[in-house]
C-alpha cells in the first residue's frame, strides 16, 4: 500500500525532461535546491530557480522540464489530504490554491528551509517510532510558512517569459474552459491569427505537451473526476469531456489511467475520494 506522504532526494546529471502526463490524487511541493528548470501547472509555465518552492494541487496537470542549463537537485514532496486531516486549519492548503504557485525563498531563509526539508527526509528514511506524526507536524510547519508568505505578497510576481508564453497561457486558459468541445490544432491557431505549424511548435516548446496530449489529458482528468464526484453514465461522461466514440473514450482512459472507467470509480470509492 502506497504511502500517505513520501518525500524523496534526487540529483539529475545532465538534462531531463518529464515523459509522461502526470497528474494524481496528491497534493505535490517541488524545492529545488540547485540548477534551474521549467515547471508547467495548469495554464502557466514557471521558470524555476535554487530556492523556489512550487506547489501542484491534486489532480492538477504539470510537467517540468529543461532550460539551457544541465544538471538539477530537487526534493518532492507527495501527500494525501488524510495525511494532515488532524490539523483542522484551511491555511495548510492555501498555497495549493493560489493562483501563482511559486515561491522564491529569499537567501537569507533558504537554510532553515533546507534543514527543514532534510530533517523530513531523515525522518522518513529512518521510520524510527512515532516518524509519521513527526513528518506531519514538520509539513504542517512548512505549509503554514510558505501560506504566510504567500499571503503577504512574497510569492513571485508572476511575468511571462516572453510574447510566446504569453499568448500560449491565453490559449491554454480557453482549452480549459472548452474542452468538451471538438477542438482542433487547426481551428485554434486559426482563431488566435497564428500558423498551425508555428502553435504546435511553441505549444510544445512553452508547456512541454503536444497539443493533442494536453486536450487528451485534461479531457481524461475531467473525467476521472466525474467519475469519482458524480454517478453519472459512463456514456454521458464521454461526452461531456468531448467523446462521441464510448470505445474511443474508453481506450484513451485506459491508456493514461491503466485502468479502465468502470474500475477507476470502484477503486475511488473504495479509497473514499
Amino acid at each position: 500500500m502506497q504511502k500517505e506522504m513520501f518525500i524523496h532526494h534526487m540529483k539529475r546529471n545532465g538534462y531531463y525532461t518529464m515523459q509522461k502526463n502526470h497528474f494524481h490524487d496528491r497534493y505535490e511541493i517541488y524545492y529545488l535546491i540547485n540548477g534551474e528548470r521549467t515547471y508547467f501547472i495548469k495554464d502557466l509555465t514557471y521558470r524555476i530557480r535554487e530556492g523556489d518552492l512550487v506547489f501542484i494541487d491534486k489532480y492538477e496537470l504539470h510537467k517540468t522540464g529543461d532550460t539551457s542549463l544541465p544538471n538539477h537537485e530537487r526534493i518532492l514532496i507527495n501527500f494525501t489530504e488524510s495525511f494532515l486531516n488532524h490539523f483542522s486549519q484551511p491555511l495548510l492548503y492555501e498555497p495549493f490554491r493560489m493562483k501563482i504557485r511559486l515561491l522564491s525563498v529569499p537567501p537569507h531563509e533558504q537554510e532553515w528551509v533546507h534543514r527543514l526539508l532534510f530533517e523530513m527526509l531523515k525522518e522518513s528514511n529512518d521510520s524510527l517510532p512515532g516518524y509519521e506524526t513527526a513528518l506531519q507536524s514538520q509539513l504542517a510547519t512548512l505549509l503554514i510558512w510558505c501560506a504566510r508568505r504567500l499571503n503577504r505578497g512574497s510569492g513571485a510576481d508572476f511575468e511571462h517569459e516572453s510574447p510566446a508564453h504569453k499568448k500560449i497561457a491565453e490559449i491554454v486558459a480557453a482549452i480549459n474552459g472548452r474542452f468538451e468541445e471538438q477542438l482542433s490544432l487547426n481551428a485554434i491557431a486559426k482563431e488566435h491569427y497564428i500558423s498551425p505549424y508555428h502553435l504546435s511548435r511553441m505549444f510544445k516548446k512553452v508547456t512541454g505537451f503536444s497539443f493533442v496530449e494536453y486536450v487528451t489529458s485534461i479531457r481524461i482528468s475531467e473525467a476521472q473526476r466525474l467519475l469519482r464526484e458524480t454517478d453519472w453514465k459512463i456514456t454521458l461522461i464521454a461526452q461531456r469531456v468531448g467523446y462521441e466514440n464510448i470505445s474511443h473514450f474508453g481506450r484513451v482512459f485506459k491508456e493514461l489511467a491503466k485502468t479502465n472507467p468502470l474500475e477507476y470509480r470502484k477503486s475511488a470509492i473504495r479509497e473514499g475520494h
